[in-house]
């Protein structure tokens, strides 16, 4: 009994670092800034034919307009209400959102936006997106309702009201916020008020919750709130099953707040994974691939099963602090192509793929300028995602990097080696390296100046594999690259120092 009584607690405990992915599925898709009639579509069409497992979508409850057209991405970070109404959709789109995608397999993880309300600059009135009235500059929020009493302008002890200094403690989680009117979570009203409408969604059927801001707000008054949440809806998920939480804390180092102080809470998003491997991948301060042999918690990363990962993503890729130039993304194809794939057969952490849009980036002192321009948008209304090229890719400003055949092929990749050990390490002490994943899959990168041309072990049974970087098995043949592994295990690999896509994945679902 005390056995049984022990697990069922451990169970429990560990239940919020679970993204409850059915299928066998294993990485998510951020689809930033879709509507939600577009993703219940991509769910059927796309997601779950090709292996993903959840999808992390844009804050669902009432924002600011910002008439600024096109209207900026970061309207969407400055709450008013917890009305689910936003530009991606009303609630009876999101509520069909949520059924399609659960029923095919794919889950839903909100963006929750708890830490703070809109700006404190923002003009009083009804530009917001479901029209409910606000008023910042008496912290009026009747659709809450909050009031002044549920803030903490009395606990924040800087002159601005803002945080001064990074390196307090007290004002990162008492004060603004870029200038955020910054919430009194203390309090348990507050609490309770944004349980609710976290727990209206799960009712809905989300499957979990990326936690904004979670740097900015105390570890215990995040549990609080978490504690209060119900369990996820049995329609789609086991009886007992708790939301999936993965929170926001950027933790380069050389701060006081740390990410470990989250981890009681659930995973945590390990952002010196993306700056550390653009670095590696641009070759900066003399790093090299062969010095990842030990990967991960070797880097000094946070522990696996508490690490949410990913090579960008919407903040960091528009040049915003956090992780500065070395991150790589969309505009930089071919290093991005690699450091995903890199990623996906990696066993370190639980992944996030990056789907983007395009903005016009202009640069003026070495900043973006641009960077604060929503997606593509029709006066102010977002554009369907209804052009799909003959390739599969996107068009109408859409990037769409989940659509990306190396990148689609490597989320399928994952999958199948789940679960395998990290196995056949190889490097040339330089850029080139490989490395397999049991017996199941093997993954070869050439990012030096020359040509790779070397036999491997892979560790696969003896036959022919389909490269699924440059093609796909289609039937008894591949459209891309045949790899041969003889009955010792050992192939043949030439990677040349110029190809658009200089690596090459194989897996046992991929053996012709």
């Amino acid at each position: 009994m005390r056995l049984l009584l022990l697990l069922l607690v451990l169970g429990v405990c560990w239940a919020q670092y679970d993204p409850h992915t059915q299928n066998g599925q294993t990485s998510i898709v951020h689809l930033f800034e879709w509507r939600w009639d577009d993703i219940a579509l991509e769910c059927e069409r796309y997601l779950a034919p090709h292996g993903y497992g959840g999808v992390q979508i844009s804050p669902p409850n009432e924002n600011v307009v910002i008439n600024k057209p096109p209207r900026p991405w970061w309207e969407r970070y400055q709450p008013i209400s917890y009305k689910i109404c936003s530009r991606s959709g009303n609630e009876d789109e999101f509520r069909d959102m949520v059924k399609r995608c659960n029923d095919v397999g794919v889950n839903i993880y909100v963006d929750a936006v708890v830490n703070h309300m809109c700006g404190s600059g923002v003009h009083a009135g009804t530009s917001s997106t479901c029209g409910s009235y606000f008023n910042p500059g008496s912290r009026d929020f009747p659709a809450v309702p909050y009031s002044a009493w549920d803030f903490n302008d009395g606990k924040c002890t800087t002159r601005s009201g803002g945080i001064e200094s990074y390196h307090n403690i007290y004002q990162v989680r008492d004060c603004r916020l870029s200038g955020f009117l910054d919430l009194a979570l203390g309090k348990d009203y507050v609490r309770s008020t944004i349980a609710a409408y976290m727990n209206n969604l799960i009712a809905m059927g989300v499957a979990g919750f990326r936690i904004d801001a979670s740097k900015h707000m105390w570890p215990g008054d995040i549990k609080a709130f978490l504690d209060k949440l119900n369990n996820l809806n049995t329609k789609w998920f086991p009886e007992g099953s708790r939301p999936f939480i993965y929170q926001e804390v950027i933790d380069l180092g050389g701060e006081p707040i740390q990410s470990s102080e989250y981890f009681g809470n659930g995973r945590v998003t390990e952002f010196k994974y993306g700056t550390k491997l653009g670095t590696v991948l641009r070759k900066w301060n003399g790093e090299k691939l062969a010095y990842l042999k030990n990967w991960g918690e070797g880097w000094s990363f946070m522990p696996s099963d508490r690490a949410l990962v990913f090579v960008d993503n919407h903040y960091n890729q528009r040049g915003y602090a956090a992780g500065g130039p070395s991150v790589l993304t969309f505009w930089e194809f071919r290093l991005y192509k690699m450091a995903v794939g890199f990623m996906l057969a990696h066993p370190y952490g639980f992944t996030r793929v990056m789907s983007s849009f395009k903005w016009p980036r202009y640069f003026k002192n070495g900043q973006d300028v641009n960077n604060w321009i929503g997606p593509p948008n029709d006066n102010g209304v977002i554009k369907k995602v209804t052009t799909i090229n003959g390739d599969n890719t996107c068009g109408n400003g859409w990037v769409c990097e989940h659509r990306w055949r190396q990148i689609r092929n490597m989320v399928i990749f994952r999958n199948v080696v789940n679960g395998q050990a990290f196995t056949n390490w190889w490097d040339n002490g330089s850029n080139q390296v490989a490395f397999g994943r049991g017996n199941k899959g093997f993954i070869v990168f050439n990012n030096d100046d020359w040509a790779l041309s070397s036999n491997l072990q892979t560790g696969l049974p003896a036959g022919t594999y389909c490269d699924v970087i440059s093609g796909d098995k289609s039937g008894n043949s591949c459209t891309g690259i045949e790899i041969y592994v003889g009955s010792d295990g050992l192939a043949y690999f030439s990677i040349s120092n110029t190809a658009e896509d200089p690596f090459i994945a194989i897996h046992v679902d991929a053996k012709l």
